[in-house]
């Protein structure tokens, strides 16, 4: 009989923060983000530890599904921890930020098993390029999904990521989304596309563990084949990461991005300048 899910055991992995949190059980894997208080905001450490623990899991034999989720009930992830920004002053920094982001979206989009981004609460920014970087999203009826970033800190996507989101959601829901900064309701998330199951609270549990489950018990090379194709059609169709260079420059070196920042901090409403 496959093990329950309900019944995890720990890796003792040696990862660079405490922060990620990385269960196994038979053929099934988690990755938990564990920074409840700040609604699981990506450190870099944080996102060293992602990378880790998908190395783990393809060279693990055993493993056929990986899951993802936030720990508190409140947050898949709210994006990057705001704070590790108030240090970038060059266009290196914005440039390589994103270059850092992409390394470790398109690491998690490369993991060889089925991934499944189990999402209770909000996933904004970054966590919501994360759960686009999965294969199947399923969330509850109070989750919310969003890139708020025009309203908040004024800096941009990399091309790479609005590509993701793109080939979900669209350009028109998209935009909409990006440019009012709106955090959109699961439902509207799921009519759009980027969501595979709404369930309520009660119920949200016992569905990731019944996807996981049957997910797992299909045959692995059906599986792995069918991923790795489509993987490959959606890379043939994907602009150059850097064609959007410039871009990423203009909003992180600006006066608006290094204010929206403070402002945020400061838990302030942001001025725009447009400079």
């Amino acid at each position: 009989m496959r093990p329950s899910l309900l019944h995890w055991r720990e890796e003792s992995l040696p990862v660079p923060t405490s922060d990620v949190v990385f269960k196994t059980t038979g053929s099934l894997a988690e990755i938990i983000f564990d920074r409840p208080e700040a609604r699981n905001a990506m450190t870099w450490p944080m996102y060293d530890a992602l990378i880790e623990h998908c190395d783990a899991v393809d060279a693990d034999e055993n493993i056929r599904v990986l899951i993802l989720r936030g720990a508190g009930g409140k947050a898949f992830v709210a994006g990057t921890d705001i704070s590790q920004f108030k240090t970038f002053k060059t266009d290196h920094d914005g440039l390589e930020y994103e270059r850092r982001i992409d390394r470790v979206v398109s690491r998690l989009e490369h993991v060889s098993v089925p991934t499944i981004a189990a999402i209770h609460g909000v996933a904004t920014g970054g966590g919501c390029v994360l759960a686009a970087a999965c294969d199947l999203r399923i969330c509850t009826t109070d989750s919310r999904f969003g890139i708020p970033i025009a309203r908040t800190l004024g800096n941009c996507l990399s091309m790479s990521n609005v590509t993701r989101l793109l080939k979900l959601i669209g350009p028109v829901t998209l935009k909409e989304m990006v440019f009012t900064g709106r955090l959109f309701s699961a439902a509207e998330a799921a009519g759009a596309g980027f969501i595979n199951k709404v369930v309520d609270p009660d119920l949200f549990e016992s569905t990731v563990n019944e996807y996981a489950e049957t997910v797992a018990s299909n045959a692995p090379l059906t599986i792995h084949a069918t991923k790795e194709m489509i993987r490959r059609i959606e890379d043939d169709r994907t602009v150059a990461a850097d064609t959007g260079s410039d871009l990423i420059v203009e909003c992180y070196t600006s006066d608006d991005f290094h204010g929206g920042v403070d402002s945020f901090l400061k838990k302030q409403s942001p001025t725009w300048t447009g400079r």
